[in-house]
C-alpha cells in the first residue's frame, strides 16, 4: 500500500494544499526578488545628468536641461503593449501637473521610425526622446535588473531618485509619487 492510499481523502487534500501554499509562496518571493527595483549606482544616477537623447524629430535633448524639478522617466517602446497602454495615463498625469512643477520623459528604447509613426497616432504632451538599445542599459543602471519595460524612474526637484516601478504605472502610483517633489 502507497502512502497515498494510507492517508484519508481530507488529509490527502490537506496536504496537497500545503505543498501548493509552499510552492506558491515561493514563486512569490521569486518574483519579488526578480522585479523588485534594485540599488541604484549612486554614479550611475548622477551620470543621467549629463546625458543627451535624440528626439523623433532629430532634436537633442539634454537631461541637465530637466534638472530643477521633479521628473518622471519613462522607459517604453512602441512593441511593449502595458507601455503603450499607460501612455495616457502617464500623459493624464502630464498636463494635470505640469503647472505645479511636475516633468514627464518618454525615453523609448526603440527605433526612431516607429516611435515618429507611434507619436503622429498618439500625440503626447510631454517630450519624448530615443535610446534604442542602450535605454536598457541605462534602466539597469538606475535599478531595473531584469530590463523589462515599462520602467519608470520619480526624480525629485534636487535629482535625487526618489522612487521607481518595473510594470505598468498605476492611478494610486501616479498620485502617491505626486507627494514625493
Amino acid at each position: 500500500m502507497s502512502f497515498e492510499n494510507e492517508l484519508k481523502p481530507s488529509r490527502r487534500h490537506w496536504l496537497y494544499a500545503a505543498v501548493a501554499a509552499v510552492a506558491g509562496l515561493g514563486g512569490a518571493g521569486w518574483a519579488w526578488r526578480k522585479f523588485s527595483p534594485k540599488p541604484v549606482d549612486d554614479q550611475a544616477a548622477l551620470a543621467l545628468w549629463s546625458l543627451s537623447f535624440e528626439t523623433p524629430t532629430g532634436a537633442t535633448l539634454a537631461m541637465e536641461s530637466l534638472r530643477g524639478r521633479p521628473l518622471l522617466i519613462n522607459f517604453w517602446a512602441t512593441w511593449c503593449p502595458p507601455c503603450i497602454e499607460e501612455l495616457p495615463l502617464l500623459d493624464a498625469f502630464y498636463k494635470e501637473n505640469a503647472a505645479k512643477g511636475w516633468q514627464v520623459f518618454g525615453l523609448a528604447v526603440d527605433k526612431t521610425a516607429p516611435v515618429r509613426d507611434f507619436l503622429v497616432k498618439q500625440p503626447l504632451a510631454f517630450p519624448v526622446a530615443l535610446a534604442g538599445m542602450e535605454g536598457v542599459s541605462l534602466s539597469k543602471s538606475l535599478g531595473n535588473v531584469s530590463g523589462g519595460l515599462p520602467f519608470s524612474v520619480v526624480l525629485g526637484a534636487d535629482g535625487v531618485i526618489r522612487n521607481r516601478k518595473i510594470g505598468k504605472v498605476s492611478p494610486s502610483d501616479l498620485a502617491l509619487w505626486r507627494e514625493l517633489k
